[in-house]
């Protein structure tokens, strides 16, 4: 009878890439002769003329001028003028990213692919092989640089967490351990946002309340964490600041707990017209992932951001579960309405949560069954057409027409805004006209009433010549 081995006789490394969009980029440029990124101002982001462009990856000097993962590229390009901006080439990180799992993938027959850019390896039972774990590391993190031509950090320890915020550490292409008895030294002094899914709101409340290091928050009664951000995410963070994580590497990814869609735009949302084209088309696609997967939802949420960047989103449960985009959309649109103020939004996003593979519907005596037919019936057409054709191939008229519906009110207004320009532009020339136009009028009286003086003076002037003339004469 096998035993399950205790958490301290595992052994996990977790592989990071160092700035994985920057350095693969960097690696092709090199072997083009091109400057490599990692060493100048540079990052990984979209166009600084659209708000939709952000910040994906930056290299050390551009981080040194304050630039941000995530935020947008036209805010950093203030921070660092010279700064080089490359577009991002997903084709060319599916390849990197295959790459160097590949060569993660030889060293053990258990590996989790965390993300794009990260592993977690589970080195336990490999002693034969491998006796010194360092020299272990050392091995994997030489061998992607030599191979790849780009440079990952290996974290070791004996859970996942530990693995994790050792290859945190300092960056970049380097090894580090974090175990158990190293935990007072190296990571209770951090700081307690430097702890994993620790997010800015827990940050806030636990240093507000005095708790500023991973320590403070390890030493704390959980009570009392808990009080203060909530029961479960309490004491799932006061576990990790104590170094505790149970959970096993898992070569095969969990299914999704849910779908999502959202849309970042160039220009403001402002009327209910452009958002309900744009929630239909999200649920759209949400409803069709799920369909694809046989799931269907019990929660549906929206999310939106205004142009201060704040976020903010509203749920509500299902009295049954679907998979129906209308009746998604309908959910969708009632949320919105009932949370949305007003004000200009940059963001908008749909999510569908609580999956399930239940069949299991409570009639309704307020449904109409044959619509809901109808509705069922219309997505199966669209999801075999898009299967078979590709996605972009057949959209709802819906959506078309009320894209053409806010096309047709955008132009109408700007056909508006152009005429009230244009009236105002005269309005103003009338203005600038009419005083000129009474100085003149005004200056003409006076040259007039001149004259008349003029010629009045000259005629009494003549008149009393003539006079006296005339009384010379007879004299």
């Amino acid at each position: 009878m096998n035993k399950t081995k205790k958490p301290a006789d595992r052994l996990i490394f977790h592989v990071d890439v160092n700035s994985a969009f920057l350095s693969w980029e960097s690696a092709r440029r090199m072997k083009e002769g091109l400057p490599d990124l990692r060493d100048i101002p540079a990052c990984i982001g979209g166009d600084p003329a659209k708000r939709t462009g952000i910040v994906v990856a930056k290299s050390i000097p551009a981080k040194k001028c304050g630039v941000q993962t995530g935020e947008p590229v036209a805010m950093a390009l203030r921070k660092c003028p010279n700064m080089v901006i490359v577009p991002s080439d997903f084709d060319l990180y599916v390849k990197c990213s295959r790459a160097f799992k590949k060569i993660c993938a030889s060293y053990t027959p258990v590996m989790e692919s965390f993300s794009i850019d990260e592993v977690f390896l589970d080195m336990t039972g490999t002693s034969l092989l491998y006796p010194d774990p360092i020299a272990a590391a050392h091995e994997i993190k030489d061998r992607i640089s030599d191979e790849l031509g780009f440079t990952v950090n290996v974290g070791i320890s004996t859970n996942k967490l530990l693995a994790k915020m050792a290859s945190d550490f300092e960056k970049p292409n380097k090894v580090h351990t974090l175990f158990p008895e190293e935990i007072p030294a190296k990571m209770w002094p951090l700081p307690v946002r430097e702890l994993l899914f620790l997010g800015k709101a827990s940050e806030k409340k636990l240093t507000e309340a005095g708790i500023r290091t991973i320590g403070d928050l390890a030493h704390a009664w959980e009570t009392d964490i808990q009080t203060l951000i909530g029961n479960k995410n309490g004491h799932q963070l006061y576990q990790y600041a104590r170094g505790i994580d149970d959970s096993p590497v898992k070569a095969q990814p969990d299914e999704a707990k849910g779908f999502s869609a959202e849309t970042t735009f160039n220009e403001d949302i402002v009327s209910i017209e452009q958002v309900d084209p744009i929630l239909l088309a999200q649920c759209d696609i949400v409803a069709a992932r799920m369909r694809r997967k046989k799931k269907k939802c019990t929660s549906v949420s929206i999310t939106f951001r205004t142009l201060d960047f704040r976020n903010r989103s509203h749920q509500t449960k299902l009295p049954n579960a679907t998979d129906i985009t209308d009746e998604i959309y309908r959910c969708a649109k009632q949320l919105f309405r009932e949370s949305w103020k007003g004000e200009p939004l940059r963001l908008i996003g749909v999510s569908v949560t609580g999956l399930t593979e239940d069949d299991f519907e409570q009639l309704s005596l307020f449904e109409d069954p044959e619509k809901k037919e109808k509705s069922r019936k219309l997505d199966a057409a669209l999801d075999a057409i898009r299967q078979k054709y590709g996605n972009d191939k057949v959209t709802r008229a819906s959506i078309l027409n009320g894209a053409q519906g806010i096309a047709r009110k955008a132009k109408a207004q700007m056909k508006n805004d152009a005429e009230k320009l244009k009236n105002n532009l005269q309005r103003r020339q009338r203005r600038k006209t009419l005083p000129s136009l009474k100085i003149k009028q005004n200056n003409d009286n006076i040259r007039k009433n001149e004259n008349t003086t003029i010629d009045i003076f000259l005629k009494i002037r003549y008149n009393n010549r003539k006079e006296a003339h005339w009384k010379g004469g007879n004299e």
